[in-house]
Formats: structure tokens, sequence, C-alpha cells
């Protein structure tokens, strides 16, 4: 990890011009193809844009239907237990060590990226619970915030976010607005680790109107493209 990220903060020199090579991480929570799936396919959209536009930039797929993300269980609540209390690492039950450890490599992961792209479906009025299982990897306190006498602060601020999110219905305005608890809390999670700038993308209606859906993808290609191009500024 510590090679990676001392890689990604070399400076690249092109034509009396220098840029700092940033990494993004393209976060996905659906285990369709990109065929299939109009988030996916708007999001594979946004990235071709985003290296035409930042060929310097490192983009790292993460997969969460295929990546070992841990849950926070009884295992790992009892191994944090002891950490704190002073257990050495190499203590504690290979299972514990297994879990723990793989959770200290998403959180680094997490921690050297400069950008994030989260694309996922509204399931159920959020998203997959794979992705509050990433979620509950990354907020760890002293990490990605801490606690001061003025409450919690975010540590990451700088850095950016996009959320692409495929909904079936309309909920970006009308009736169901109140019911899009997704994207609601994705913003709220950004915003307390210290990462203020943060856009959505919806791709929404598909199911309300399926005459309309490959247009309502078209629209949302073009969109992924425009912001490519200043997502990496």
């Amino acid at each position: 990890m510590q090679q990676a990220y001392q890689a990604h903060n070399k400076v690249h020199t092109s034509e009396g011009m220098i840029t700092k090579m940033a990494k993004v991480l393209y976060i996905t929570a659906n285990p369709n193809s990109v065929e299939d799936s109009f988030g996916l396919s708007v999001g594979q959209t946004f990235v071709d844009a985003y290296r035409q536009a930042n060929p310097q930039d490192e983009v790292v797929r993460v997969d969460l239907f295929k990546e070992d993300i841990p849950m926070i269980d009884g295992t790992v609540l009892d191994a944090w237990n002891k950490l704190r209390q002073g257990t050495a690492f190499g203590d504690l039950s290979p299972e514990a060590q297994a879990k723990v450890g793989r959770m200290g490599e998403v959180l680094d992961q997490f921690l050297e990226a400069d950008r994030y792209v989260f694309v996922t479906p509204m399931w159920n009025l959020s998203f997959p619970p794979v992705v509050k299982a990433y979620i509950d990897n990354v907020l760890i306190a002293g990490k990605t915030f801490k606690y001061t006498e003025a409450g919690p602060a975010g540590l990451l601020n700088g850095k950016k976010v996009l959320h692409i999110q495929a909904r079936g219905g309309m909920y970006s305005e009308g009736p169901a607005v109140d019911f899009e608890f997704g994207d609601k809390y994705l913003k709220a999670v950004m915003n307390f680790i210290g990462i203020t700038d943060y856009e959505t993308l919806a791709v929404e209606g598909m199911n309300a109107l399926p005459a309309e859906a490959e247009n309502i993808k078209a629209k949302a290609k073009e969109r992924a493209v425009e912001i490519a191009k200043t997502f990496g500024k």
C-alpha cells in the first residue's frame, strides 16, 4: 500500500507543465453486467470520458460484489475491544486477524484516493447492503474523522465524490422525493468525513416511463461526459 501511495503522488512533467497524478476509486455495487445496468452503463461512459480528460490519473475499480468487504460482526467488535485493551494483533484469533486486517486494507485504499465515484442501484429506497458494509470499513475514528470538543470533524477535506444512482422511479422531485435514502445517506456520510464536494447523477424513471428508458440513459451519459471534464480539476 505504501508503494502505491508514493507512486500516485509522483509529479509528472509534460511540455513544461507539472501535473500531480490523482487516484480515483470507481466503486460499484451492482451484480449485473454493464450491458444490463443503467447505472453501470452511465458509469462506464463517465470513466471513459474521465480517462480521456485526465490521462495522467489512475482509476481503480472496486466491485463491492466481488471484493471481500467484512461486516462489523461479533468477531470484529470483540477484536476491536481487545485491541483497545492492549492485546497484540498477533494474539487475536485467525478469524479476527483476517477480518480486521482486511478492513485495514479497505480503509488504506480509501484513504489513498483523491476522488471517489460510487455507482449504485436503488434497492428498496436505498442501496445494496454491501455499500453500508463498505462504509463501515472506512468510517473509522482517527482515520477519516476525529472527535473534538465541538463535535466530530472530518479529516478528508479537499477530496470529491460523484454518486451515480439508477432509480426505476422518480425521486429527485415529486411525491416520492422523501423516500430516497441511499443518496441522502451517502452524502451525509461523505460530509461527515470532510468531503463536501459531492455531486449526484441520478439515472431515474426507467420503470415509471419504460418507453423513455433509452432516452433517459442517453441523457444521463451526456451529463456523465460533462461531469468527467471537470471532475479532475
